[in-house]
C-alpha cells in the first residue's frame, strides 16, 4: 500500500437498480413468475467510484442525479459508502437514472436502462470539477453518460497527465480521435465487437480483438471474458489472464469492480501483471454476492481470494 491513499477520479452515471432474481431469464414475449425483488444503488459511474474507494482510494466522483426522492437517497448511498458528493449536481429538469435488472439463477443477466439525470451530465459540469483532477493519478470513464462529456473528461485527464481508462460500456461504436484519449481500453466480448464491428469469440479471437484495438489508439486493452478470464494485449505483450473459481451468483458489477480494480492497482503503481491479476480478483469477488453495489469487494475481500488462489499469474507470448 503506498504512503498514501491512491486519488482517482471517475466521471459517470448514477442509477437506482431494481433488480429480479429468478430461476431463468424470459424470452420475448414470455412472463416468468416466482423472483424476488431487490432494490439498491447503481449505474456503472457509481459502482466504479464505490468500488475504488472500497478498494481504499481517495475516489473524486462527478455525475448527476434527478431532484428527486431517488436522487436524495443515492447522494446519501453514496455519503455512507464515504464518496464526497461535492460534484455530483442535482438537476431538477430530469429523473434520476433507473436500471431494470433480471438475473436468472445462473447469475448471468438482462438489463435495460431509463438514463434520465445521467444524460444530463454535460463538458460544462467536467470543466467546473476540474479541481478534482489536479492530484489525481487515474481517470475513470464509462458511457452510461454523454460521449461529448466522456471527451470533456478525457481531454482534461490527459492535460493532468492522468491515466485514463474507458470501459467502453453500454456497447457501441467509438471514433478513434476519442480511442487516441485512452491509455486502458476494458470491454468485455460484446463491446469489442462492437468497437470492431466483427464477432469476438473465445480467447485467439479476443487476444487478435486486443491487438486491433491497440491500433486504433489505446496503448493497453483488456478484454474481459466471464468465465474464461481476460486477455491483454499492449507494448508487444499477449497475456491471458486467467480466472478464479468461484461460486457465481450475480454477474452485475464484475465488469465495474474489475474496471476500479483496474484503476486502483495502476495509481498504487504495480506491474502490469499484478494490475490484471488485482483487477481479475474484485471482478472474481463481485460476482459471489447478490446486486451491484452491495456486491463491491473490499481491499480484504481482494487480498484474500489472491491469498487463496496462490501463485497463477498471466501467461501468454510475446509479439
Amino acid at each position: 500500500m503506498p504512503a498514501s491513499d491512491p486519488v482517482i477520479v471517475v466521471v459517470g452515471s448514477v442509477n437506482v437498480d431494481m433488480i429480479v432474481r429468478s430461476e431463468t431469464l424470459p424470452r420475448p414475449g414470455e412472463t416468468v413468475v416466482g423472483g424476488e425483488l431487490l432494490t439498491a444503488g447503481g449505474g456503472k459511474g457509481a459502482n466504479q467510484a464505490v468500488a475504488a474507494r472500497r478498494l481504499g482510494a481517495d475516489v473524486r466522483f462527478i455525475a448527476c442525479v434527478g431532484q428527486d426522492p431517488a436522487g436524495a437517497a443515492e447522494l446519501a448511498r453514496l455519503q455512507e459508502d464515504g464518496l464526497a458528493t461535492s460534484w455530483v449536481r442535482t438537476d431538477a429538469a430530469a429523473s434520476t437514472g433507473t436500471a431494470l435488472i433480471l438475473v436468472d439463477r445462473h447469475g448471468q443477466n438482462m438489463i435495460s436502462v431509463a438514463p434520465g439525470a445521467n444524460a444530463r451530465l454535460s463538458p460544462a459540469d467536467v470543466q467546473a470539477a476540474r479541481t478534482a483532477f489536479a492530484s489525481a493519478q487515474v481517470l475513470l470513464v464509462q458511457l452510461e453518460v454523454p460521449l461529448d462529456t466522456v471527451r470533456a473528461a478525457l481531454e482534461l485527464g490527459r492535460a493532468h497527465g492522468l491515466i485514463t481508462i474507458l470501459n467502453p460500456a453500454p456497447a457501441g461504436s467509438l471514433p478513434d480521435d476519442l480511442l487516441q484519449l485512452v491509455d486502458w481500453l476494458t470491454p468485455n466480448e460484446v463491446e469489442a465487437a462492437a468497437l470492431l464491428g466483427t464477432r469476438v469469440e473465445g480467447l485467439e479471437a479476443a487476444l487478435a480483438a486486443a491487438r486491433a484495438l491497440r491500433t486504433r489508439g489505446p496503448r493497453h486493452v483488456v478484454i474481459t471474458l466471464g468465465a474464461q478470464g481476460a486477455v491483454y494485449a499492449g507494448d508487444g505483450d499477449g497475456w491471458w489472464v486467467p480466472p478464479f473459481a468461484v461460486a457465481a451468483v450475480d454477474s452485475t458489477a464484475a465488469g465495474d469492480a474489475f474496471n476500479a480494480a483496474l484503476a486502483v492497482a495502476l495509481a498504487e503503481g504495480r506491474s502490469i501483471p499484478e494490475v490484471l491479476r488485482y483487477a481479475s480478483a474484485a471482478g472474481a469477488c463481485a460476482v459471489t454476492h447478490p446486486g451491484a453495489r452491495p456486491s463491491l469487494p473490499s481491499r480484504d475481500d481482494v487480498a484474500a481470494l489472491l491469498a487463496r488462489a496462490g501463485g497463477a499469474t498471466v501467461t501468454g507470448t510475446r509479439g
